[in-house]
């Protein structure tokens, strides 16, 4: 990865406690686990040889997986102005179609949940809204279509969205 990924502190927190887990529990209990069943003997037929040479395989990889993404990314506070959507804004828009009101937070694509309304700075809607102040129109080209908003509120949190 050559560009610089965003991801909230907290979000950057996680993946580095991964990491080291991963480094200082996980790894030495199953080398563990690997060195005390190739003792046995016979290590074709060990299934707990063989499953364990299998999850260090998958440690390992998971491993050098994080160590080269923690060096892309770049972890970032939450802004402190609500003047315009920036990365890891909370903003309140309403469908122009449906007149619902949705809540996004803007954040690392590591971060996203669907369900919470976590967003990606990268997916089409979250680069559509970043930039974006209060009563602005949005158009995003969707997978499902084009969709419009109008940005009703910004926010450093959740609960502080007008509602």
């Amino acid at each position: 990865m050559s560009k610089k990924q965003y991801i909230s502190v907290d979000g950057f927190r996680k993946l580095a406690d991964e990491l080291n887990h991963l480094l200082t529990v996980e790894r030495p209990r199953v080398v563990n686990n690997v060195a005390a069943a190739a003792a046995e003997g016979d290590r074709s037929e060990n299934a707990e040889y063989i499953y364990g040479k299998k999850r260090l395989r998958q440690i390992d990889k998971r491993m050098g997986y994080l160590k080269r993404h923690l060096e892309a990314l770049e972890a970032v506070e939450p802004p402190t102005a609500t003047d315009k959507v920036r990365f890891l804004s909370w903003v309140r828009v309403e469908d122009a179609d449906s007149g619902d009101a949705r809540d996004f937070r803007i954040v690392g694509a590591d971060e996203t949940d669907a369900k919470g309304g976590w967003i990606s700075w990268k997916s089409p809607v979250g680069r559509a809204l970043l930039g974006k102040a209060v009563d602005d129109d949005v158009a995003v080209e969707t997978p499902g279509g084009r969709r419009e908003y109008v940005v009703l509120d910004i926010a450093r949190r959740r609960e502080d969205l007008d509602g």
